[in-house]
């Protein structure tokens, strides 16, 4: 049987150039992505073939030549702020002893002179030369491996991971240690986790529209894919004004299936251009549960009208004032927040656009590991869960 050929929806399209625009890697990037090198060099060439315009059929985006200018100086000032972190990330994490001093000089010393390089860090010449003669133990061997891989697992996740989930990232590659040993060389690094802030509940309810009942009464296992949607929009801030953020969650895995960033909270800009990407990703081929909070958004007739036309799609609110009922959607906001947007001070929408599509297509939904889901991602769990529906 020859397999299903993948679609993908025009914001996927543009997203992935805008962000192919800003690594040197690309065929790194198409990986992160799930498609294919061939696949992002094409969907690059039909962006750049029409000076500056969206994909054929899909509207144009037509940009001046001061915009354009603008443009170069805002990737210009990107690429100058990235080199300047990357030298930061050098200095802060991955030279906190005096055996990465020392293994950084050895290393860069047909570069630059031994003299400066131990001025710079502090150290003693003749403390290095010493080092290079001498014969480090097994202990302190073992000691710098595993401090390196801890380093490296916290840059990996956004420096996002705290000791429980970078034990976890060091036993799947059979190195053996424990999580406070991990929490003891983060300690000594400096390096701390990310804290979620309180979330503040955002919704207009205010509205005479008719309102479902609570179908879902919390029940956020349904142990199969394509069971249940939650979704909800939130506010990102930039300096250019607000952007909103819609997601469409299936909680069979926790992925993010579908969303849509807007300027406006209308239902033609936020939840329906949302849904209509999770129904491309994931046809509705059984019966689903769509369970929202009561916004206007999600509670007006142009939303309505849309999901009526599928006769499976059982409609479900939350209670009024109630978050708790739509716990799901609101912790990966929070999650988001966190991680994402309070790391970032945006400096357009252009630019929050970018950071938040990258978060949650390279990083969410493939890679981070998610305690609900027994440590892994939502992409690894998908097929773990397929499998076992198979097998069944």
């Amino acid at each position: 049987m020859s397999q299903e050929r993948k679609t993908y929806p025009k914001e996927f399209k543009v997203m992935s150039v805008e962000l192919s625009n800003t690594r040197t890697d690309l065929s790194a990037l198409a990986k992160e992505l799930d498609i294919s090198p061939a696949l992002l060099y094409r969907w690059r060439k039909e962006f750049s073939s029409k000076q500056g315009s969206s994909f054929p059929g899909n509207g144009k985006v037509i940009l001046s030549a001061a915009e354009q200018e603008l443009a170069l100086l805002k990737k210009e000032l990107r690429e100058t702020q990235m080199e300047r972190d990357i030298l930061k990330k050098a200095n802060q994490h991955f030279l906190q002893g005096r055996q990465q001093i020392f293994g950084f000089i050895k290393d860069h010393c047909r570069i630059f002179l031994v003299g400066k390089m131990c001025s710079v860090f502090k150290v003693s010449r003749a403390g290095f030369y010493k080092w290079t003669v001498s014969s480090p133990s097994n202990r302190s061997i073992e000691n710098q491996m595993i401090e390196t891989e801890v380093l490296q697992a916290f840059e990996h996740s956004k420096k996002i991971y705290g000791s429980p989930r970078i034990t976890l990232e060091l036993h799947k590659k059979a190195i053996s240690v424990s999580r406070p040993r991990v929490a003891r060389i983060m300690k000594k690094a400096k390096l701390r986790s990310i804290v979620k802030k309180k979330f503040k509940v955002t919704t207009d309810s205010s509205h005479k529209f008719p309102v479902p009942e609570n179908v879902l009464e919390r029940d956020f296992k349904p142990g199969i894919l394509g069971a249940v949607w939650v979704s909800d929009i939130t506010y990102i801030r930039t300096r250019q004004g607000w952007l909103y953020l819609t997601t469409v969650i299936d909680l069979g895995d926790r992925k993010i299936i579908g969303w849509a960033l807007s300027t406006t909270m209308k239902a033609n800009d936020t939840v329906i251009p949302a849904f209509k990407m999770a129904q491309s990703r994931r046809p509705v081929t059984q019966q689903l549960i769509f369970h929202s909070d009561r916004g206007v958004q999600y509670a007006c007739n142009e939303f309505r009208w849309l999901l009526e036309k599928n006769p499976l799609i059982i409609r479900s609110m939350s209670r009024k004032g109630n978050c708790w009922d739509n716990a799901v959607a609101e912790s990966f906001f929070k999650t988001l927040k966190a991680e994402c947007v309070y790391q970032h001070k945006f400096i357009d929408k252009q630019h929050a656009a970018r950071i938040v599509f990258e978060y949650i297509e390279t990083w969410y939904n493939r890679k981070r590991l998610h305690s609900a889901l027994g440590y892994v991602s939502p992409e690894e769990f998908g097929r773990n869960l397929n499998k076992q529906n198979i097998a069944a």
